[in-house]
């Protein structure tokens, strides 16, 4: 399965992205260190890359997570990632995190990405329920979740550990399927 967008495309993470795993986090790492720390934890080196990447594929056939990869068409390089994890919290539920490159981030190009994830979600996974879990402070990532159709919910206590080891409270939106626009 690959979607295609503009010069982009997104597919599931297959072994030959680990090197291109551990570049993209290594570039970004300044940009993903709060918000996805154990990612970018599990892929500072090729070996690291490597077994993340071994264990992310396993997930993904075994329908327990869903890593995606965004790459540019051109030179096939990793620009963000979209997880779609936490598939046994709740029956029918699970929850959207994504990253984009900074040399990519406020080009529309996540917004795009996460509404292809969002209808695959609904249609092939048969998902009912999409969370979005994200920090105040991170602007752009509310952006992405209210222009996808989320709701505003709650806001999660102590929620996410930060880089510096402080845990700090999330804001939780949600889309139900029912509520979803299909032609996205």
């Amino acid at each position: 399965m690959e979607i295609s967008f503009d010069n982009y495309s997104i597919a599931p993470i297959q072994l030959k992205d680990a090197w291109r795993l551990c570049n993209f986090v290594v570039a970004n790492e300044t940009y993903l260190k709060d918000d996805f720390p154990e990612t970018l934890k599990e892929n500072l080196t090729p070996t690291l890359a490597d077994l993340f990447v071994a264990k992310k594929e396993k997930q993904f056939l075994q329908r327990e997570e869903y890593l995606f990869t965004i790459k540019e068409n051109t030179n096939r390089a990793i620009i963000g990632l979209v997880y779609v994890k936490e598939l046994n919290k709740r029956p029918g539920q699970a929850e959207l995190a994504y990253c984009i490159g900074y040399l990519f981030a406020g080009k529309g190009l996540m917004t795009e990405a996460v509404q292809h994830i969002i209808a695959w979600s609904f249609n092939t996974v048969r998902l009912e329920k999409l969370q979005i879990i994200v920090h105040e402070s991170n602007a752009a990532s509310i952006r992405i979740a209210e222009k996808c159709g989320f709701d505003y919910i709650t806001i999660l206590q102590k929620e996410h550990r930060r880089s510096n080891g402080k845990v700090v409270d999330m804001l939780l939106y949600e889309l139900n399927k029912s509520e979803s626009d299909p032609s996205k």
